[in-house]
């Protein structure tokens, strides 16, 4: 009995520290949303990450709910070949995060 104590306590403490997973939202979800005046239109969104960064290419965007915040992930390919992910906060448009890819 001591040693299923012992063993379950560290997974216990590794599961409490895990970070909640973000959850993917599909099309469907994502137009909801917008329809529900929830979030911001992606094109919208994309246009200002395009004027941080002109000429980049779009390589990727999801949108993503995480601990109810809608936040898109926006990864492009700047004209320096240098790729970005970008955070976006899908409600109001504001920058959570830009970072080398």
């Amino acid at each position: 009995m001591r040693a299923t104590l012992f063993l379950a306590t560290p997974l216990a403490l590794l599961l409490a520290a895990t970070p909640a997973a973000s959850r993917d939202l599909d099309q469907d979800e994502a137009l909801r949303l917008r329809r529900e005046g929830l979030i911001m239109p992606l094109e919208a969104l994309l246009q200002r990450a395009m004027e941080r960064y002109p000429g980049a290419r779009l390589l990727e965007a999801e949108l993503e709910e995480d601990d109810g915040i809608y936040v898109y992930e926006i990864e492009l390919l700047t004209t320096n070949g240098i790729a970005r992910e970008l955070e976006i906060d899908a409600r109001d448009g504001r920058l959570l995060k830009d970072e080398e890819d």
